[in-house]
């Protein structure tokens, strides 16, 4: 298992999301359109072969947090793609095994797995049809996490945000009736436009899943000068009462790119909230993914730990 200094101080915990930057893991995907134009016997032969391919990839992605004491990895959402399709189904069920030894190694390692699947899974849609689909797709990621043997619980957790922002009633009430796989794993994020952190806390709160808090979609959606409000540090120990168990809850940090409340995130982590001297877990939203973290991990956490081994001195 993973163990270091930060871990002795009790420094927050670092999560990546999906090497794309460097060729150490890039995942491969196809498209429906090209899915479609073969036999069924060739559409099962192409995933079978990219499945196994991103299986090793995710394998080597575990292998990269290692060596480099990242404690978290947030799976891309298309690792295997069309696993939703009965194709895709019976696919996932060959490589099981494959699945349960990578699951395997994480949590023996004490790697944390993540998940945040992609903008179209809405629990509050006025669309039925919109809503049964999400609820397809979180299964089939819930199956995922089940082949590999991850717990049903927040540690493995399978992150959203709050969808429609007139209708906190209806995704509470479906959240409540998902599938302990799902609900389980259940976190809702707050965004920039709809959901405010102060209004996904109640959310949070009467659908019993944990929040997790950003603060960079905070600032933008409340349009604050700074991290250093107070306001982040108080969204922060609030959203960590919706956490069963406190030591396991995860926030986000991204930074503005053209300015400071920006949407879009920047390549690096310049900004980073005091407050998060606190958080338990940090994943790093920025573009230039390891790159981005290797930053805060040269920069941010020795000036952390610098100040805890002063005050402990004392």
């Amino acid at each position: 298992m993973i163990n270091s200094k930060s871990d002795e101080m009790g420094l927050p915990k670092l999560g990546l999301v999906c090497i794309t930057v460097s060729d150490k893991v890039r995942y491969k995907t196809t498209t429906r359109k090209r899915l479609l134009t073969l036999e069924p016997a060739e559409q099962k032969r192409v995933l079978q072969a990219l499945y196994i391919e991103n299986l090793g990839r995710l394998s080597g992605a575990i292998d990269f947090c290692q060596a480099h004491s990242i404690r978290l990895y947030r799976l891309s959402s298309n690792t295997f793609p069309f696993a939703d399709d009965v194709i895709g189904e019976d696919v996932l069920t060959e490589i099981a095994e494959g699945l349960r030894q990578v699951g395997h190694r994480a949590n023996a390692l004490g790697i944390r797995l993540v998940l945040h699947p992609d903008q179209f899974v809405v629990l509050n849609s006025d669309r039925p049809d919109v809503i049964k689909n999400s609820i397809k797709v979180l299964a089939t990621h819930a199956r995922v996490f089940d082949l590999m043997g991850l717990p049903r619980s927040n540690w493995a957790l399978m992150n959203i945000h709050g969808g429609k922002g007139d209708r906190p009633e209806r995704l509470i009430n479906v959240i409540r009736d998902l599938p302990d796989p799902i609900r389980l794993r259940l976190t809702l994020e707050n965004d920039e436009y709809t959901y405010s952190a102060a209004e996904l806390l109640k959310v949070c709160h009467d659908a019993e899943v944990p929040m997790v808090f950003d603060a960079h979609h905070h600032v933008v959606h409340e349009k604050l000068e700074s991290y250093e409000d107070p306001s982040v540090a108080e969204m922060l120990a609030a959203a960590r009462t919706t956490w069963t168990i406190p030591e396991w809850q995860l926030v986000h940090i991204s930074n503005g790119q053209d300015f400071f409340q920006d949407r879009k995130h920047s390549g690096l982590i310049f900004d980073m909230p005091s407050a998060y001297r606190n958080a338990p877990w940090i994943e790093i939203e920025a573009k230039l993914k390891e790159e981005a973290i290797a930053r805060v991990q040269e920069q941010w956490l020795p000036t952390l730990l610098s100040t805890r081994s002063s005050i402990s001195m004392r």
